[in-house]
């Protein structure tokens, strides 16, 4: 650590407190983008801690999809190679120690109070001046990535994965100097803030792209691998883009196991085919770790000490909560945060096969306002012979029940239960679906964190 930046110490405080008093655009979002984001504001607050991001090592992940699944995986990876490695993720399912680990471990929090002790007068001075200016001091978002920084640098991790929070060109995550950048799948969501087509999409996804720094694609879409290809060239960054210079099979888990987890075969012409074992059950999961593996695999050509044998030992054991989640066997309860119309697709593929032989099958739902609520739903017509519609408590973006029980008729599914709250969803639904049946719980992170057991 250099000598400009104070060094956390304990404190007594409780930092959830004064967190709770700041804007969080996850709870709240803004209606424009131009207005709510810009990192002028973010790197103000870093230069006055002491610009911590600055020693980190980082790889950087954006994406619509499968964002989050990567991050673990390469998390996972860099831990198993021996590397003191950071992760930082958003959303969090059961707190918000969940978003910032050091080599899989939640901040404590002693640590997290300690690290806003040192980030808190700097943001107390920022919210002075904007308060002189009329403007607005540091968000939720912007504060928790600050404290994340903080942390990682004062505890010597030797190298860092973060995961955007929103798009990627504006987010808070984008003032970090990474050392490769990695784009999942893109697909729609959030159109009123990153855009209504998937090339504007894209391209706030490809803005984390840096000058000179490979980035590794999963872009499937024409558009939006155009629009990264013309980013990575204008910033003279190495381009590797999935089904052109490298693809992904995924095999099927041997056996009739349901939801066990299958494997992935990855191909390039720099390496001979190899099959990794994935520890997070879906198809969809295949490319994700393609993505993870191609990124370890351009550190390890820069000199950074990740070999085969440990991408194979982080792909096998990296998990995620509300990531195809078995939470019940009798009933089935399987817990998955699809909060898109592509992570429904995703998650219905998986599970179909398991629930076939379990009835009744059951879904419970509830997503925020903002969402294509009635084309998620409409992917599950024919898939369920219950539906309970609820909505999450702690997240005022939450869709109104009306709108649910709407949807749910436009989309031609079973006429929907009402549930008042997601533990009380999840009661009915284990009633409904009995010993020999199936209960499917999707639509958002906020609904998986407020189930309960």
């Amino acid at each position: 650590m250099g000598n400009s930046r104070p060094a956390p110490v304990a404190a007594p405080t409780d930092p959830f407190g004064w967190l709770a008093t700041r804007i969080d655009f996850e709870r709240t979002p803004p209606r424009a983008a131009p207005a709510a984001f810009g990192l002028a504001r973010m790197r103000r607050l870093l230069a006055a801690v002491g610009n911590p991001h600055h020693e980190l090592a980082v790889v950087h992940v954006a994406g619509t999809k499968g964002k989050g699944s990567t991050v673990a995986m390469l998390a996972a990876v860099f831990q198993e190679a021996g590397l003191r490695t950071g992760r930082y993720m958003s959303p969090h399912v059961h707190g918000v120690e969940e978003r910032i680990c050091i080599d899989g471990r939640p901040i404590a929090p002693a640590d997290l109070a300690a690290a806003c002790d040192v980030v808190r007068p700097a943001v107390q001075a920022i919210d002075a001046a904007a308060a002189r200016r009329g403007g607005a001091g540091p968000t939720w978002f912007e504060i928790v990535t600050a404290l994340a920084f903080v942390h990682f640098a004062h505890a010597g991790v030797e190298i860092a994965v973060l995961e955007t929070g929103l798009g990627g060109r504006l987010d808070a995550t984008n003032v970090a100097r990474p050392l490769l950048s990695v784009i999942t799948s893109i697909s729609f969501d959030h159109m009123g803030l990153l855009g209504r087509t998937i090339g504007r999409i894209a391209g706030e996804k490809a803005g984390i792209i840096k000058r000179g720094r490979p980035v590794v694609s999963g872009a499937r879409q024409p558009s939006a691998r155009k629009v990264i290809a013309a980013t990575a060239l204008r910033r003279r960054a190495r381009l590797l883009q999935l089904g052109t210079d490298f693809t992904a099979r995924y095999e099927p888990p041997a056996g009739s196991t349901p939801l066990a987890a299958g494997s992935v075969v990855v191909t390039c012409s720099a390496a001979a085919p190899r099959t990794y074992r994935l520890a997070m059950a879906g198809r969809h999961q295949a490319e994700n770790a393609a993505l993870a593996v191609m990124a370890a695999r351009e550190l390890a050509a820069a000199g950074w000490p990740v070999d085969e044998a440990a991408i194979a030992r982080g792909l096998a054991r990296a998990s995620l909560p509300a990531r195809i989640e078995v939470f019940a066997k009798r009933p089935l309860v399987v817990v998955d945060a699809a909060h898109n119309v592509a992570s429904m697709e995703s998650l219905l593929a998986t599970v179909g096969p398991a629930l076939a032989g379990r009835r009744p099958r059951v879904l419970v739902f509830a997503v925020s306002r903002d969402k294509q609520i009635e084309e998620m739903l409409a992917l599950a017509r024919g898939a369920f012979d219950e539906v309970v519609v609820t909505r999450y408590l702690t997240n005022p973006r939450a869709a109104p029940l009306d709108r649910l029980v709407a949807a749910c008729r436009a989309a031609r599914l079973p006429a929907p239960h009402v549930a008042p709250s997601p533990p009380e969803a999840l009661r009915l639904a284990r009633r409904l679906a009995g010993p020999g049946g199936s209960v499917v719980v999707a639509g958002s992170f906020f609904l998986a964190g407020e189930l309960g057991r």
